[in-house]
């Protein structure tokens, strides 16, 4: 089995980032990106998908996050697309629910080739921490367009915006850990995204 590890830099006017990460690894984050509710976010990922994950950016901060939380997923995606590689022995398709006190979020994922994303929040605040919620749809947006992947995201219930985040993100790690494991009857099988797989 090779290394399921990218490294992926993106260079742009707004931001420069750098992220690293090992499909296989122990949930080790480890993250600088000027914006501290991403990185707890990302951090959920990490940890939820047993993913290593190191994302490292310098970005317009002082416009506003847009730039640099869009730009997180953009990378993050492309590293995803490259460490899941051929898809070859993999589940491919993953979900989870996960609860948070009053809050439960479903999310489902796709490793299908193209891009989709549907997603169902209805926050109760516009704001968390000096954070704008709306952000996460283009982080979601950026990573599911670039690593080529198909996600529905559901909010179930939820009072505390910061809950209903916290359990969509824990959901979303733990859906792509399922989706990326091997699964011994599929070790000689690519999966197919026309056949009945």
């Amino acid at each position: 089995m090779s290394e399921r590890k990218a490294r992926v830099e993106r260079n742009t006017l707004e931001t420069q980032i750098t992220v690293e990460l090992n499909l296989d690894g122990t949930g080790v984050g480890k993250f600088d990106t000027g914006v501290p509710f991403l990185e707890h976010m990302m951090d959920q990922i990490a940890r939820h998908g047993l993913i290593d994950l190191d994302i490292r950016s310098r970005g317009d901060l002082q416009i506003d996050d847009h730039h640099t939380v869009e730009d997180v997923g953009i990378t993050l995606g492309q590293a995803f697309r490259q460490a899941v590689g051929d898809k070859k022995g993999i589940r491919r398709y993953g979900h989870a629910y996960v609860p948070l006190d009053e809050a439960l979020s479903r999310v489902v994922i796709d490793l299908s080739g193209r891009p989709g994303l549907i997603q169902n929040i209805d926050f109760t605040r516009a704001v968390v921490g000096g954070f704008d919620v709306d952000l996460f749809e283009e982080f979601f947006r950026g990573f599911i367009n670039h690593a080529m992947v198909t996600l529905h995201i559901d909010n179930l219930r939820g009072k505390n915006t910061h809950h209903q985040i916290e359990t969509v993100f824990k959901a979303f790690g733990r859906a792509l850990r399922m989706a990326v494991e091997f699964d011994d009857r599929m070790a000689d099988i690519t999966p197919s995204t026309k056949g009945s797989l």
